[in-house]
């Protein structure tokens, strides 16, 4: 009996963290001790240090040299995720059709998709544009369940979490929010139709858009996670500066970060001599 509690306890504590890093709560690059998770959520260090395994093997956090910290995708690995996100709904998106043209969407699927659609741009439109993005990872994902492929599926939540916490800014679509709705239309309206080839060409097509975006977005959001996982790791220590010129004091290590150092000591007692 008390195997199975710890099962359950752990199973909780993974979905309750999964939840928080995929909606923002956590961001890439933040620390999680698990001491104060376990403070947090009122539960032993036990089902945390599980869950945060769990997580690893999800791809949304890593363990680094002072702990666990959410992962920070590369430019690079976004721009790769992208391209699988796009090759994956254009599939999802030609099934559901070939689902509807067989008969075997109940018109209450369709219409729940439509409604999505509806409150996505309501919710855009009035600005609130944390919630535009887990509307529109629920619409993309909601089109996936009703293809009738669970493999595409699993891959598909997967990639969307992983893209929740590294490009986030480029899930808001801030700078095409019309686009984005009448390309979620023109999606809808081909399901709808039954038309497959059409649908997977629109379903692509809106997420390389979207990888565009991402390609802008991600550069300054990765360097900033990766500065902070750097930082933490003690790669980078304290600052000094000479003028207005920073200068970041390196750990002892390889023999150029300790001739890097030397120079800037040198820089120091050439402009404040004793």
């Amino acid at each position: 009996m008390q195997e199975r509690g710890l099962t359950m306890d752990s199973d909780t504590v993974y979905q309750r963290l999964r939840e928080q890093i995929v909606s923002g709560v956590y961001r890439a690059g933040d620390r999680l001790p698990e001491v104060a998770l376990s403070t947090e959520l009122a539960v032993s260090r036990t089902p945390v240090r599980e869950a945060l395994r769990r997580l690893e093997s999800d791809g949304l956090v890593r363990s680094s040299g002072r702990g666990v910290r959410v992962s920070a995708m590369s430019a690079a690995a976004v721009r790769h995720a992208h391209a699988v996100r796009a090759a994956l709904e254009a599939l999802t998106a030609e099934l559901a059709a070939g689902q509807q043209l067989a008969g075997r969407l109940a018109p209450a699927a369709l219409a729940d998709l439509e409604g999505q659609a509806t409150r996505l741009e309501q919710v855009t439109a009035a600005g609130d544009l944390e919630r535009a993005v887990d509307l529109n990872r629920r619409f993309h994902l909601r089109i996936a369940e009703l293809s009738g492929n669970p493999i595409a599926l699993e891959m598909l939540d997967r990639l969307w979490n992983q893209l929740m916490v590294s490009a986030r800014v480029s899930l808001e679509g801030t700078g095409r929010p019309d686009a984005v709705a009448a390309e979620h239309r023109e999606l809808l309206a081909a399901i709808a139709r039954g038309d497959g080839a059409q649908a997977g060409r629109i379903a692509a097509g809106h997420a390389r858009a979207t990888a565009e975006m991402a390609h802008d977005t991600t550069n300054e959001e990765g360097r900033d996670a990766q500065n902070s996982q750097l930082r933490d790791d003690g790669h980078l220590d304290r600052q000094y500066r000479i003028g207005n010129q920073r200068l970041p004091r390196l750990r002892a290590g390889p023999r150029g970060l300790r001739r890097r150092q030397a120079g800037h000591s040198r820089q120091l007692r050439s402009r404040f001599p004793r």
